[in-house]
């Protein structure tokens, strides 16, 4: 009767290591081994000093606690959830020493906690992503949708420069100098509200890109780039938008960093490479960052951070790849996404 334990210990192991090779974080089969060599081994010298339901409660706990403080590694974390967690493990194990007779049904209750404080910080991570991907896309759509405002209104306008020039040459041979003066300058002044830069073919990455490098040139930061894309991509629009919206803004933000005399650039190449949308951005820098891994990107760099794991995210949705080099004084950061 008392070898029952062994199911929930069946069941903590399995479950946990489900878990692990689904975040694809730790080498499931090798913890996998280990955690159970390890389990048998101490079975046999606990074996001397617990009876058979005390030593099979007791790896049950500790095979718990090892799991989940593996899924933890990855996952952050409160305190007091943890020491919540710790405790709880702590006052079943010592009820089950104080009532023998209840183990079987302790250790039951010990693989539940496990489950549901499992499940629970999954659902509470999903639900947190959710709503936070939820907000950030209805901001995202906003700025879609006024950048090609103005994109549409620059187009327009260029549409109008027939018009405009016949309207100026009916001034001009009437000798009204002042009046077509004065429709040059309102001219002007319309011409500067939208600045057009790049055209790259597809109409969507043009108003993102003239949106954001306008303000970059604005900033007093150096621009060089190029751009040509199939008029349609498989990317949506508003991942588009977070990909290339985020790799401009942290690189314009760590340009605005720096504080001496050192040249502040941004280098922006987007084409096609071997049928993969390819992008590059380099940008000057007056850091140095040893450390590019997940945990260091998401805990350690603040809001550019963030914008770092929006641009992983988009990059895993669509099977792409990124690599990020570091150099002297520059910060490069090439995606590769299929088309």
């Amino acid at each position: 009767m008392e070898y029952y334990i062994l199911v929930p210990i069946f069941i903590v192991i399995i479950y946990g290591l489900f878990l692990l090779d689904k975040n694809k974080k730790l080498n499931t089969i090798m913890i996998g081994l280990a955690i159970i060599a390890i389990t048998l081994i101490a079975f046999f010298v606990l074996l001397k000093y617990l009876t058979i339901s005390e030593n099979l409660v007791t790896l049950l706990v500790a095979d718990t606690l090892v799991v989940f403080c593996l899924l933890r590694l990855y996952h952050k974390i409160t305190f007091i959830f943890l020491f919540l967690f710790i405790f709880s493990m702590g006052l079943l194990l010592f009820l089950s020493y104080e009532f023998q007779e209840t183990s079987i049904y302790i250790s039951f209750l010990i693989s539940t906690i496990f489950l549901l404080a499992e499940n629970n910080q999954i659902l509470m991570k999903k639900s947190y992503e959710d709503i936070a991907t939820e907000y950030q896309n209805k901001i995202l759509d906003k700025q879609v949708k006024e950048v090609q405002n103005i994109y549409l209104t620059m187009r327009s306008w260029r549409h109008d420069y027939h018009n405009h020039l016949q309207k100026l040459k009916a001034h001009i041979m009437m000798d009204q100098i002042k009046e077509a003066n004065e429709y040059l300058n309102e001219l002007e002044i319309d011409l500067d509200s939208v600045n057009q830069l790049v055209e790259s073919g597809n109409v969507n990455l043009d108003a993102i890109l003239n949106s954001k490098l306008s303000l970059a040139i604005k900033n007093n930061v150096e621009i060089k780039y190029k751009a040509k894309v199939p008029e349609k991509l498989t990317i949506s629009d508003i991942d588009l938008c977070v990909l290339i919206g985020n790799l401009i803004d942290n690189a314009v933000e760590a340009c605005e960093k720096i504080k001496d005399k050192s040249p502040k650039f941004v280098r922006l190449y987007i084409g096609v490479f071997k049928q993969q949308l390819y992008i590059s951005v380099a940008n000057s820098t007056n850091e140095i960052i040893r450390k590019l891994d997940d945990e260091y990107i998401t805990t350690k760099r603040g809001n550019h951070g963030h914008g770092l794991k929006r641009i992983n995210n988009v990059v895993d949705k669509y099977s792409g790849f990124i690599n990020r080099q570091n150099e002297p004084k520059v910060f490069v950061s090439e995606v590769l996404l299929p088309l």
